[in-house]
């Protein structure tokens, strides 16, 4: 286009040790809204499990009370089991209006036994095309797995189970936009996308396996918390150290491992797509 056990068992989740204290909490009515499909969406447990369903009808969708320019944001998600082809559970953070901008993670549903595509992207001031795919490395339907997404002023990191799948660093130096102006409000929807999510569209959704359902917990969100145009951070504050937090060799070591092994697509490599020359950020290094 988010989440979640107790607190503990996400910081334990991660490699990487940002604080998480701030907005983290297990009651998801305290940090989210169920916004659309007429009660497919449900919060259950006395807050600490969240439900999305999609049946032939319609998808749901949820997103959270606040906005955030800067954010720390973790949820830990089981995906739709089974044969799930057609099907696409979002996760993602995103501004207002018509020069956005946004995080994307994308869960390409399919077949039984096929692995889920992860589909990441990032929109700056409403131009998008950064599209990098992946497999997981384990099976995502079993159990609730982290997923993160760190959007600081440095750089842009997309995690799974603390390992990082993607980078976008800020390089608005050398004319990369970079999105750091408008805040951005996370959400989260289960849709029907049998027009290309498995395979181009070639296989499509099969409604006798609906509902189909995903399921959230352990929203956490440490973030600078946008409200009447201003940011509850304060650049002096001991509580926003993860505002500057250093991608270090480590990371950058896990990265190359998880792009080398998994990664299936990258708009970076497609010189077909870009016939008058690859994308500015993709001739530097460090987000190609």
């Amino acid at each position: 286009m988010a989440v979640f056990s107790s607190v503990t068992l996400v910081i334990a989740f991660l490699i990487f040790t940002p604080s998480m204290v701030a907005f983290a909490g297990i009651n998801l009515y305290q940090d989210v809204d169920i916004t659309w499909g007429d009660g497919r969406g449900k919060i259950v447990n006395n807050g600490q499990l969240l439900t999305l369903s999609l049946d032939r009808a319609s998808g749901s969708g949820f997103q959270s009370k606040n906005e955030f320019l800067y954010a720390n944001i973790d949820t830990q998600i089981k995906l739709v089991p089974g044969n799930s082809a057609g099907t696409v559970t979002a996760y993602y953070l995103r501004s207002e209006g018509l020069s956005w901008d946004e995080l994307d993670f994308e869960f390409l549903g399919n077949l039984s036994g096929d692995p889920y595509i992860v589909h990441t992207n990032v929109y700056t001031q409403g131009k998008g095309s950064r599209e990098q795919q992946f497999y997981l490395w384990f099976d995502p339907t079993a159990d609730f797995h982290t997923y993160s997404i760190h959007w600081s002023p440095e750089h842009v990191v997309f995690y799974v189970d603390g390992k990082p799948l993607r980078k976008f660093k800020n390089l608005e130096g050398v004319g990369v936009p970079y999105p750091k102006n408008q805040p951005m409000r996370l959400y989260s929807s289960l849709w029907n996308a049998d027009d290309w999510a498995t395979r181009g569209g070639l296989v499509k959704t099969d409604w006798s396996q609906a509902p189909f359902t995903a399921s959230f917990m352990n929203f956490s969100a440490n973030g600078c918390v946008w409200s009447n145009g201003v940011s509850s951070c304060n650049s002096n504050s001991s509580h926003n150290a993860w505002l500057s937090q250093q991608f270090d060799s480590t990371s950058q070591k896990r990265l190359n491992w998880v792009r080398k092994k998994y990664m299936i697509y990258n708009y970076c490599t497609d010189t077909k797509r870009f016939p008058q020359g690859l994308p500015l950020e993709c001739t530097i290094r460090t987000n190609s």
